[in-house]
Order: C-alpha cells, then structure tokens, then sequence
C-alpha cells in the first residue's frame, strides 16, 4: 500500500470477499428456510401421530384425506429431503466461512 492507496490485488481481494460475503448470507437465508420448512414438517409429523381418526391434507386449493400410513411416509419422506439440503448448506456455510476468514487476514496482512 503507497500513498494510502490499494493495489490492485488487495482491491480485487476485496471485492471477492464481499461477493463472497453476500453469497454467504444468501445461503444463512436458505438454511433459516429449510429449517424453518423442516420444523412445520416435524409439527405436522407429530399431529399425525396423535391422529385417531381421518387425515386430510392440501393439495393446491383442496383439502383430500388420505391414509394415515400414507401421509407419516409422505411427511417423513419430506423431512430426510430438507435434512439433506440443510447439510448441504451447512457444507457451502463452512467453505464460505473458511474463505472469508482467509481472505480476510489475506487483506488485513497488505492493508498493514
């Protein structure tokens, strides 16, 4: 850094880092998403469960009863598909921390 100015290394550093940055809260959302989706999935799960009589869901603008049985595999089949999306963010979480933090010290070492 000469006369309190970047090079263009450090410059293009840094705009990587805030792209990176913006990717990275994008995928925060995604994940508060899908785990809010894997929450009302559970809920619903559990109110099946307890269900003596018949069971109703929406399709579209149509409320259809279905089996019971039927409606358990479907929820539970939902739940393992947003588990498996949620550590798949996890995964892109971790290696967009791990480049953050890098990238970071990267800058904070030529800005010095």
């Amino acid at each position: 850094m000469t006369n309190g100015k970047l090079d263009e290394e450090t410059t293009r550093k840094i705009q990587e880092m805030q792209m990176m940055e913006q990717n990275f809260q994008n995928i925060l959302l995604q994940k508060q998403q899908f785990q809010m989706e894997l929450n009302e999935t559970i809920n619903a799960e559990e109110e099946v469960k307890k269900t003596k009589g018949d069971v109703y869901k929406i399709a579209g603008q149509v409320m259809i009863k279905t089996q019971k049985k039927d409606m358990e595999a479907e929820l539970n089949k939902k739940k393992e598909i947003i588990e498996l999306r949620i550590k798949a963010i996890e995964k892109q979480e971790k290696f967009f921390s791990d480049q953050l933090s890098k990238n970071r010290e990267e800058i904070l070492k030529k800005i010095k």
